[in-house]
């Protein structure tokens, strides 16, 4: 990561540890005013608070993101290989009712929810291993994004007296993403559902509790039943990697008479789905090399990925496809 990022982050949190924590003790304190505004009270949060320290070695993580960091197609690659393919078969072959069941109340197929679940944790092998308490407080006290990890920290303050979860041994990533599908704190109390009827929602021991919360924070989303997240196409030659991003939305008829076909050479659309559709390239690289029309769909999974970016970066390393390596790559 470049050195003259990582200094100003560790310059950042310089008087949390050279006051011996008296500064990290008067954030916190400052934060009990309004954990009490969102209805978490004093005793509570002096007993889930109590002895935390800072953690200096979370700040520079807040600029080695691999989302955005690493070029689109090797992220993907590290992701995703034969080993998790065929766990994820497994997995929908283990849960094949409860996935039955999800995908009937909620239009999400069985695939979609298994395969978020391992890209995210491996299915729930690599949930992260930073307490989650301390990773919170020290962001929430140093570095630039303290308002939005003050959030997240309120938020697992409250999840914690309500008593879905447990203060013992609660680990996540370094961020605070947490769970078989690494919610955010916020995002958990918002989305998560009690999928195995026990009265709690439970997203780090339950698999039910987990695989339905995902289904629900894709329908709350806007998932549409039936429609294809995206596909890969061959974009032509001298395309104009400018006109790809978040933004750059047009009907695949238009895209189609840009030039880009699917990777078999046929039209971007498939059957079902209108040319009208919005769509752009999310992914644009070079012209022998595929990129992704996103139609609508895909602004689901970039919430999710917005949500998402902020979770453990410590998953083991991924053999990638070779359908996924770049050209010259063994």
């Amino acid at each position: 990561m470049p050195t003259r990022r990582v200094l100003p982050a560790l310059l950042a949190l310089a008087p949390l540890i050279a006051c011996a924590d008296p500064a990290f003790d008067r954030c916190l304190a400052g934060l009990q005013t309004q954990a009490a505004a969102k209805g978490v009270a004093a005793a509570d949060f002096q007993r889930f608070t109590a002895g935390l320290a800072p953690d200096p070695s979370v700040l520079p993580l807040l600029d080695a993101q691999p989302e955005f960091t690493t070029p689109i197609w090797d992220y993907l690659a590290s992701l995703v290989d034969s080993q998790r393919v065929a766990d994820g078969q497994a997995m929908l072959a283990t849960h094949r009712d409860l996935l039955a069941r999800l995908s009937e109340q909620t239009g999400v197929d069985p695939a979609t929810i298994v395969a978020v679940w391992g890209v995210e944790s491996d299915y729930g092998r690599v949930t992260g291993k930073r307490p989650l308490l301390v990773s919170l407080a020290t962001l929430s006290c140093a570095g630039r994004r303290q308002p939005f990890f003050r959030g997240e920290l309120l938020a697992l303050l409250g999840l914690l007296q309500q008593g879905d979860l447990s203060p013992d041994g609660l680990t996540g990533s370094w961020a605070g993403a947490f769970g078989q599908t690494q919610f955010m704190p916020s995002t958990y109390a918002r989305i998560a559902v009690d999928g195995d009827g026990d009265g709690r929602r439970d997203l780090v021991a339950s698999i039910p509790d987990a695989l339905a919360s995902t289904a629900n924070y894709l329908v709350k989303a806007g998932w549409e039943r039936a429609r294809p997240w995206g596909m890969e196409v061959r974009l032509p030659a001298g395309f104009d990697a400018s006109k790809a991003g978040r933004t750059r939305r047009q009907p695949l008829q238009a895209w189609q008479n840009a030039g880009l076909l699917g990777t078999d050479g046929k039209a971007l659309a498939p059957a079902g789905l209108p040319a009208e559709t919005p769509g752009r390239p999310a992914a644009a690289g070079r012209c022998d090399r595929p990129g992704i029309p996103g139609v609508p769909q895909l602004r689901r999974d970039l919430r999710l990925q917005r949500r998402r970016k902020l979770r453990a970066v410590d998953r083991p390393a991924r053999r990638p496809p070779a359908r996924w390596r770049r050209p010259g790559r063994r």
